[in-house]
């Protein structure tokens, strides 16, 4: 936490709220009680601002003053909506490819994943404001800088969202090491988004079901998974060749 910039206080937070300040999430007092306690929850949900009720004892952890039991964390980057992103890319001629996050929870394989993303030319980010890694200091680093240049989008509800990228014309190809099929059978010559599950359990299943095509990266020795960042990397980069190849023809 000594990295990372905080405010506290419910005045200052709520400030912080009004005057646009990006928050990565709010940490609220179990049992708080106040008659704004309504209206800062409404707007933090209107932003799509993470926000948790804890023991205060975890808030005391994170700050030694007079913090009235509340205390939001400032985020690293400017989050950015992906509802204005695909617009923008489509009029602008771009064939969108997207990367969903399903609570990848490791900062270092965000950042991994953010660096690599940026450097296959990926168009945004997307992961869900609740169940994420949070993008601190250390995925910044980890990502050499991209996760500043990368757009990063949150979103409360990633079924709605990734119903909004299918009715926008994306194909939804989730990886999972159940498909039947191999990540070279999917064309990424067409607008795309692809879905990497969390590093332990996986693609939610909601989301497998509204997947257009489920692939796997064929793999042929005892180990018989990938670290996800180096999963995600695999299936960047079949795209950008398969996107290549087809300038080419």
């Amino acid at each position: 936490m000594k990295s990372t910039t905080t405010i506290f206080g419910f005045h200052p937070v709520m400030e912080a709220l009004r005057s646009g300040k990006e928050l990565e999430k709010v940490f609220l007092k179990k049992g708080l009680r106040n008659e704004f306690i309504p209206g800062l929850i409404n707007e933090m949900r209107e932003k799509r601002i993470p926000f948790q009720f804890v023991p205060v004892e975890k808030i005391n952890r994170m700050c030694r003053k007079n913090h009235q039991g509340i205390l939001a964390l400032v985020a690293e980057i400017e989050y950015n909506d992906i509802e204005k992103i695909i617009p923008g890319l489509f009029e602008a001629g771009k064939l969108p490819l997207i990367m969903i996050l399903d609570r990848i929870t490791d900062v270092r394989n965000m950042g991994a994943i953010a660096r690599t993303a940026e450097g296959a030319g990926i168009h945004a980010l997307v992961i869900p404001a609740g169940e994420s890694a949070r993008i601190n200091a250390d995925a910044v680093k980890t990502s050499s800088g991209a996760l500043h240049s990368l757009p990063v989008c949150r979103t409360d509800n990633l079924s709605k969202t990734i119903i909004f990228l299918k009715e926008s014309g994306l194909q939804i190809v989730s990886a999972t090491e159940k498909a039947g099929k191999y990540l070279y059978s999917a064309d990424f010559t067409r607008p795309s988004a692809v879905i990497m599950g969390a590093e332990d359990t996986g693609i939610e299943k909601t989301l497998l079901k509204l997947s257009d095509i489920h692939v796997k990266i064929p793999l042929y020795g005892a180990v018989n998974s990938l670290n996800v960042s180096v999963a995600a990397s695999i299936i960047m980069y079949e795209a950008v060749r398969q996107r290549l190849f087809s300038q080419v023809e």
